[in-house]
């Protein structure tokens, strides 16, 4: 069943290395030869990564702040450059300002356990007016999304405000809970959600598991959704862990996959992603391919995505590299790393706004932010 909104108010882990293969023996003989050196375990329609970086093109690496985080997940940016962080097992939102992480606060209902705790932030659209900063954690019984006001004092320091809750009743397990969360263009909060450990409910469009949703601020279905008064987006996920949208508005999504393909997909409304029918980009129908597939997920398990001059930067756990992909148009080219190996795994990317992109370690006891400038277009 799906949940309602609050009513009355505005409203790194080993287990991330994941999965298990749907098979794709349907696809026609001559194109399995054409891609069979590339693409042994994926769909051929989906562009594969290529063996390394080519020099001068890349991102360039300015600095590595040691701000002793713990595990954490989420980065976003004030107007000012502060960074707001979120740490997924303390549940503490923590801000960077010249070079210092530096506690804000304990969010409020946040129960860790597994993959679970505070996960993705979001600032409102209109953060300058209500200061309101969005957050995906794991509660007691489920996952849910909450709001709370970013206090300032006189001399600087931020607080936290009271938890609103927006949204609830996303299905919390100790494996795939998704937990992304960003404003698009268009004002509306999409949420990417995770199947829990039950596969099945990614095919129910009644269920909140495996899915994109798009709400309101407020946590009610978005109007214009495509299955009419319900959140749901598109469905067919297994574990979305990025969102990110190009110049032109379309959106992206990077996805965990089981042992095999993990995906950059190009979100349709009302689109079906296959899981857990299908994975990569088979060339089944009824269902979209990814526009890029990693076979082996010791390469990938891609979490955070930036998209900054047409190109995708999407950061891998297990892969533990940054993985840049040109866009053009609804077509992705191929895939080429860097920094692999260098820092362990990597959780999050934004774009700051100085125009240079933060990237997040993950688990590597304490963890830091590598600060990036991003390759001319």
């Amino acid at each position: 069943m799906l949940r309602r909104p609050a009513s009355g108010r505005p409203a790194g882990t080993a287990a991330e290395d994941h999965r298990d293969l749907d098979a794709w023996v349907m696809v026609r003989a001559k194109i399995a030869a054409a891609c069979l050196v590339v693409l042994l375990l994926a769909a051929c329609t989906g562009n594969a990564p290529g063996a390394g970086p080519s020099p001068g093109n890349g991102p360039e690496l300015l600095r590595k702040l040691d701000l002793n985080l713990a595990l954490p997940w989420s980065i976003v940016f004030l107007g000012d450059g502060t960074g707001i962080v979120s740490e997924r097992d303390t549940k503490l939102i923590k801000s960077i300002r010249d070079g210092q992480a530096t506690t804000v606060g304990d969010f409020p209902g946040v129960v860790p356990g597994g993959e679970g705790g505070l996960l993705g932030l979001a600032l409102s659209p209109t953060f300058a007016r209500d200061r309101l900063l969005y957050a995906y954690f794991t509660a007691a019984s489920d996952n849910r999304v909450s709001r709370v006001r970013l206090e300032q004092a006189g001399d600087g320091r931020l607080g936290l405000g009271t938890p609103e809750l927006v949204f609830s009743g996303i299905p919390k397990a100790a494996t795939h809970n998704g937990g992304r969360i960003r404003f698009g263009p268009d004002g509306f909060l999409y949420v990417g959600t995770g199947d829990a450990q039950q596969p099945e409910q990614a095919q129910d469009r009644n269920a909140l598991g495996g899915k994109i949703l798009r709400l309101t601020p407020d946590g009610k279905p978005a109007p214009g959704n495509p299955f009419g008064n319900t959140p749901v987006y598109s469905y067919g996920h297994r574990n979305v862990q990025g969102l990110a949208w190009d110049a032109s508005g379309r959106l992206w999504e990077s996805e965990f996959g089981p042992d095999v393909n993990d995906e950059l997909n190009l979100i349709e409304p009302g689109g079906n992603y296959g899981w857990p029918r299908v994975t990569g980009a088979p060339g089944r129908p009824g269902y979209i391919d990814a526009k890029v597939v990693w076979p082996s997920t010791a390469d990938a398990s891609p979490s955070g995505l930036e998209i900054v001059n047409g190109t995708a930067f999407v950061v891998a756990l297990r892969g533990q590299r940054l993985w840049t992909v040109p866009l053009s148009g609804d077509t992705a080219g191929t895939p080429v790393a860097y920094l692999t190996g260098r820092y362990g795994r990597l959780r999050d990317v934004s774009l700051a706004p100085d125009g240079t992109l933060w990237v997040l370690s993950n688990n590597e006891n304490p963890d830091f932010a590598l600060v990036l400038k991003p390759p001319h277009p």
